[in-house]
């Protein structure tokens, strides 16, 4: 016998891309509610799925990169991280609801990519610690976390020409301090560090 409560999909009724390009596919909706009733609008939004990878060097130190985030107007602190091309699997020149859901497998190869243009290091141990929505009330796009540790620098960074970034290896007591009241601010990449610790035990 089902329960009246198990009702609690949303059916999409109507869809505007307010913005559809490259970057963002930025949503609004109107909504059917479980009860009939039609809500709008409801805005959300598609952007590329990202990796976080949290990694450590041949001290154990975590390294991190200080870069300007335009939502907060802060700089901050945070680990190395990059975005999932679509375009290879996409035949649209543009953000959709599915072209930005990538595999492991991509987003394994962007994680290392990732690591090594933004830092210059490389590892050979890796390890899958998470995916999940990156922010499930707004926005389909997943966030895959991945820890590598015991890295080695073998090349200088090869950033975009929109990248202004420095790595940072921080003592694991610096990070935290930086956590708990500083500047390291990405909700994210909190979670990920988290993540890696309970891998350590």
């Amino acid at each position: 016998m089902s329960n009246k409560n198990d009702n609690l999909e949303w059916k999409e009724v109507k869809v505007d891309h307010v913005c559809q390009d490259a970057w963002i596919d930025f949503r609004r909706c109107d909504y059917e509610l479980p009860n009939g009733e039609v809500i709008g609008p409801v805005y959300n939004y598609s952007k590329h799925s990202f990796s976080i990878v949290v990694a450590t060097d041949e001290n154990g130190d975590f390294i991190c990169v200080r870069q300007y985030r335009h939502g907060i107007d802060e700089i901050t602190t945070e680990f190395p991280a990059g975005g999932i091309e679509y375009k290879e699997k996409s035949n649209v020149p543009y953000i959709t609801y599915d072209n930005i859901i990538a595999t492991e497998d991509e987003a394994f190869e962007a994680a290392k990519r990732e690591l090594q243009e933004e830092t210059g290091y490389v590892s050979d141990d890796w390890k899958h610690l998470m995916t999940v929505p990156a922010n499930a009330t707004l926005s389909n796009s997943r966030v895959h976390i991945y820890s590598a540790i015991n890295c080695r620098k073998v090349s200088d960074q090869e950033l975009d020409e929109t990248e202004f970034l420095y790595v940072k290896n921080l003592p694991e007591e610096d990070l935290l301090n930086r956590i708990h009241g500083g500047d390291f601010k990405q909700s994210l990449h909190i979670l990920a560090y988290y993540l890696f610790k309970e891998n350590q035990k």
